[in-house]
């Protein structure tokens, strides 16, 4: 019986996704969030509900060491046999952080640090014990895409220099808007999602990359630091209609979350490496990204910076990605 470790699997699409994945196939589930406390309660319901073995573990990813040890943890659980190999990782958490710019504990931009670099220390942490032909799955967005309304209506991505992201706002330079940090994240997952793809390819690995976008979804935690006047309209089927009508890729929990866990452990999408798959109003398809996340140099630069910003150490390194 496989495992399958989701990162905010405790709420929105995350926990849909979990609630897919519990009732309808035979897999250990392992929840991964800041807050033990707040896990568990939706922990307890899917093992109640379902009969699936169901573990928490602690990650905060906007931190580094937090992420080192929730690996360390995870690969002790794998020794031990107290949880079964690891078949599928779903890098899902994430968020837009509104108001004055923050950092996180190792001083880079809130934003970044928690969309972009902890999930790309995870996966060079992980990789190497995940089973073959595994998969791993990142939770993109359409407003990465400068040139869709998506991209348009949050704020157009700028360069994916990991670098300058992780610097945004100090030394008194003007900081980008919440929305364009947010996009470029997304921009910077889609880069790696690719890369990733392409170094295990080299490498001759099994392993699956593939990118998800679960469309937009006002229902979820995302514009949860918005003015509540926002939040509220953002959920009117008067907006979400308008929204639509204009462009906007249309998304909900149970679609979407239920997309994501197709795409973890369905066998049609054990080809799907290095593909951008996206739910928009009830329909799961396979789409073409920005222009720019097909740049190699850029997936490459963003890779080899993101290595120097995590500090990965040689003995962290996966061999399947140098």
């Amino acid at each position: 019986m496989p495992t399958v470790l989701i990162t905010g699997g405790h709420a929105g699409i995350g926990f849909e996704c979990a609630k897919q994945l519990a009732s309808r196939s035979r897999c250990d589930l392992v929840l991964a969030g800041r807050s033990v406390e707040r896990m568990e309660p939706a922990a307890q319901q899917l093992r109640t509900s379902y009969g699936v073995k169901v573990t928490t573990l602690k990650l905060d990813t906007s931190s580094l060491v937090s992420v080192r040890e929730a690996a360390a943890e995870f690969r002790t659980l794998l020794d031990s046999g107290n949880v079964a190999p690891l078949d599928t990782l779903l890098c899902n958490a994430g968020g837009r952080h509104n108001g004055p710019t923050t950092y996180s504990p190792d001083g880079y931009e809130t934003t970044f640090a928690t969309n972009c670099l902890g999930h790309f220390l995870l996966v060079e942490l992980l990789v190497d014990r995940m089973a073959d032909a595994g998969r791993i799955v990142f939770t993109a967005s359409g407003t990465h895409d400068p040139d869709t309304m998506d991209g348009k209506m949050v704020g157009k991505a700028v360069e994916p220099d990991a670098i300058a992201l992780e610097n945004d706002g100090k030394d008194g330079k003007k900081p980008l808007s919440a929305g364009v940090r947010y996009s470029t994240s997304k921009l910077c997952t889609m880069l790696y999602a690719y890369e990733l793809h392409r170094r295990l390819r080299r490498a001759d690995g099994s392993i699956a990359s593939i990118a998800f976008d679960p469309g937009s979804i006002p229902e979820t935690g995302l514009l949860r630091t918005m003015p509540k006047p926002v939040q509220w309209l953002a959920k009117t089927a008067l907006m979400k209609g308008l929204m639509k009508r204009i462009g906007v890729t249309q998304g909900s929990v149970s679609f979407s979350g239920a997309s994501l866990a197709q795409i973890a452990v369905d066998p049609i999408y054990g080809d799907a490496s290095g593909k951008y798959l996206q739910s928009n109003d009830g329909a799961l398809n396979e789409t073409r990204s920005s222009k720019m996340s097909y740049d190699e140099q850029r997936a490459a630069k963003l890779w080899n910076d993101s290595k120097t910003l995590v500090r990965l150490q040689p003995s962290e390194e996966s061999t399947q990605l140098r």
